[in-house]
């Protein structure tokens, strides 16, 4: 069994049981069979933009009267799908960031109740088992409930927290903590901040100013702003995505809830439009539970041969 065959299990299930509709008894790739895909891309919450381009591909390599099997037309659906996860060019690394720069620095946002808290707490475990000093800064400071939640998780993975009190200038929490990091030579640091309504730009120029206070005491931080996404919210997480990227630039993604979800096709389509790289996604509530996405297997997982026999 692969690695994410859990987080795209209820995804791929909908998807084969249209396709497979699609072309019973189809001995070519006609109208019909051309739509029952776009169907089924759309289904998966891919997006309009991105199913057509899909769609667009496939037309363009079989042509209306080719005759081929549905092995040759799901392998040209992996093909085009694996192309648009490919926006960095890049074979997908154990290790998703960059660990020589230290403190490697990373703000993490987000609205809330997409889990980023909790990515934060599974992050902080997961560096702090390969022997790194970590450090998390508590820079969602309008919800008690948020500090108290990373507090947890900071106990649990065994890593430092800064934190003021509740209603603290978020940009001086972070200060705090990257300043901290320099002089407890840290090795990662992870700042969550507040998961504001994407809307509110007002509050999304906070993010502008978290990054500006940190720079202060290491000039080039943060080397990545980690956007978590839900997504069992389908197209209203490709929504935050785009607004998020409008007030910050987003450098990778996060994707919690995978395995819940019939909607994994936004993974692909989130990628597509904003041409950022998903480096974790989230398949289940466990501190190890959050991997490193691989691209190749993720679309191996979504096409994998078992289901394509059903």
């Amino acid at each position: 069994m692969g690695l994410f065959d859990k987080g795209v299990k209820k995804t791929k299930e909908g998807f084969f049981q249209r396709l497979s509709r699609a072309v019973v008894g189809k001995s070519k790739v006609d109208d019909d069979v051309m739509d029952a895909i776009e169907e089924a891309l759309v289904a998966s919450d891919m997006g309009v933009d991105t199913t057509l381009k899909i769609v667009d591909s496939l037309e363009e390599r079989v042509g209306r009267d080719k005759y081929m099997s549905m092995d040759e037309l799901v392998g040209m659906l992996r093909d085009e799908i694996g192309l648009l996860l490919d926006v960095d060019g890049e074979e997908s690394p154990a290790e998703p960031f960059d660990l020589s720069k230290k403190p490697l620095v990373i703000m993490v946002v987000g609205v809330n109740g997409v889990g980023k808290t909790t990515t934060i707490g599974k992050l902080a475990a997961r560096y702090q088992s390969m022997g790194k000093k970590v450090i998390v800064g508590a820079a969602d400071t309008f919800r008690a409930a948020a500090v108290d939640q990373l507090v947890i998780w900071a106990e649990r993975a065994g890593v430092d927290i800064v934190k003021q009190g509740m209603g603290a200038d978020p940009a001086s929490v972070a200060f705090d903590t990257v300043k901290a990091a320099v002089s407890r030579d840290a090795d990662v640091v992870l700042i969550d901040t507040a998961g504001r309504l994407h809307n509110r730009v007002d509050l999304m120029n906070e993010l502008t100013k978290i990054r500006n206070v940190m720079r202060k005491v290491i000039p080039d931080a943060p080397h990545e702003v980690l956007l978590v996404l839900d997504a069992s919210t389908g197209q209203n997480a490709y929504q935050q995505a785009k607004e998020f990227s409008k007030a910050t630039d987003i450098t990778s993604l996060a994707l919690t809830k995978l395995d819940g979800s019939a909607k994994g096709g936004v993974v692909i389509g989130i990628v597509d439009q904003l041409k950022v790289p998903v480096k974790f996604i989230g398949i289940g509530e466990g501190v190890d539970d959050l991997k490193v996405f691989d691209k190749k297997e993720f679309v191996n997982s979504l096409f994998s041969k078992e289901d394509i026999d059903k």
